[in-house]
């Protein structure tokens, strides 16, 4: 059997792995009364709509290779990191930092510098240590990627999902704020969600986990569906642990945390695994990532900094 071969099979068997997965997943929050009409919308428009238009968008896109000389030892020290960095830190360390300061600009300033640190700071000196090089993982993508097309076409149609789909256009107007407020506010609120979502996860999950899972199981689509669940996954401690009455997908039932994470955000990250599978732009997933975050995230970052 051909390398080629044996990744479609790994593929295959991933696919049909996820399919269960998720659809078990909604299943269980259906029979225990949990949110399950929240997967099946986010499903159908990040898994299926806007995953098929972003391979589209990328038709063409010349990714380079990223060559990793230890798949199983150094997706294996990824897998033991993901766990430390669910359990220590999404759920125990952002509990302290949240506690250090009240809330406002020193509490995010903390919260900001310690997710540098996990996302970033501490995964490459995981990878360094293991011999990797972060040249390969960092790369702009800025010519033959379909890097602007992408951004462009698929940022635009992000922003208005998330103005229909999310009330943040409303709480932006409950503010209100001032128009000299909003000229400085608006970019450096996109800044901000772009260094503390984007530019955290996007490396962690994507420059990071997807391309040692990506050679480890030699299929580039096996990487992308386990890379996703793991990003679902990841969420569960600490919405199960920092959450409460009133936030989407808390529960006292931490199978429903579980269930929820899975069905609602790894068919998010399906997508942004995908872009990045497709063009190995690292800068295009963390624009994309900062711009689903910015609007909902902005009424916030006016009333903290102001």
């Amino acid at each position: 059997m051909t390398a080629e071969r044996a990744g479609k099979g790994v593929a295959i068997i991933a696919a049909a792995a996820y399919a269960l997965l998720w659809g078990g997943s909604t299943a269980y929050l259906y029979a225990t009364g949990g949110d399950w009409t929240s997967g099946v919308f986010i499903f159908a428009i990040f898994g299926l709509g806007l995953s098929a238009i972003a391979w589209l968008l990328t038709r063409g896109a010349k990714a380079p290779r990223i060559e990793v000389e230890h798949p199983r030892i150094e997706a294996g020290a990824v897998l033991l990191y993901l766990a430390f960095y669910a359990i220590a830190f999404t759920g125990f360390g952002m509990g302290w930092a949240r506690q250090v300061f009240p809330p406002g600009p020193e509490q995010e300033t903390l919260v900001l510098g310690l997710k540098l640190v996990v996302h970033v700071v501490l995964p490459a000196i995981l990878l360094i240590v293991m011999g990797a090089k972060l040249g390969p993982i960092t790369q702009l993508g800025l010519s033959g990627h379909k890097f602007w097309r992408t951004l462009i076409v698929m940022g635009l149609i992000l922003l208005g999902l998330v103005c229909i789909i999310t009330p943040s256009l409303k709480q932006i107007s409950g503010i209100p704020p001032t128009l000299g407020v909003m000229i400085w506010a608006a970019p450096l609120g996109f800044l901000w969600m772009t260094l503390e979502a984007g530019v955290t996860e996007e490396f962690l999950f994507r420059a990071v986990a997807q391309t040692r899972f990506t050679a480890w199981l030699k299929s580039p689509w096996a990487g992308v569906i386990l890379t996703s669940v793991l990003f679902g996954l990841a969420h569960a401690p600490g919405l199960f642990m920092r959450g409460g009455p009133g936030v989407d997908g808390w529960s006292t039932d931490p199978l429903q945390v579980i269930a929820h994470t899975i069905a609602v955000l790894s068919p998010i990250g399906l997508l942004f695994g995908l872009i990045y599978a497709r063009t190995k732009s690292l800068l295009l997933v963390i624009l994309l990532h900062g711009l689903v975050d910015w609007l909902p995230n902005l009424a916030e970052f006016v009333e903290t900094w102001t």
